[in-house]
């Protein structure tokens, strides 16, 4: 009998990364970086718009001139914010931070939420 071949399904949208990504992750431990990285991609690749419990539109204006935040971890502790280029089918994640609370810190600055 042969086997079927599985089709791997192409992502619909492109992640970018802004510069300022790479300082935010450089306070944040390594050991999540991997976990931030596959959330981000899973998340984002396929709906970035698409309005769930943990991903929404953001009212404006909002931190990092984002519209979208999505959290994510194993308590939600974790904050992408991003932008979305439907016509080009670019997602740009401009700021990645950990929730404390009431507390948002994005590369080690406290921001309001």
């Amino acid at each position: 009998m042969a086997k079927k071949k599985q089709k791997t399904r192409k992502p619909k949208f492109e992640i970018e990364y802004a510069d300022e990504v790479f300082g935010h992750l450089e306070v944040i431990e390594a050991k999540f970086h991997r976990t931030i990285e596959e959330a981000i991609f899973e998340q984002l690749s396929y709906t970035p718009i698409a309005e769930t419990r943990n991903r929404k539109l953001l009212d404006q204006p909002a931190p990092f001139e984002a519209t979208w935040e999505i959290r994510f971890g194993l308590q939600n502790e974790f904050r992408a914010f991003y932008e979305v280029d439907e016509a080009e089918k670019i997602v740009y994640v401009l700021a990645i931070g950990v929730k404390d609370g009431n507390r948002l810190i994005v590369g080690g600055e406290e921001y309001e939420t």
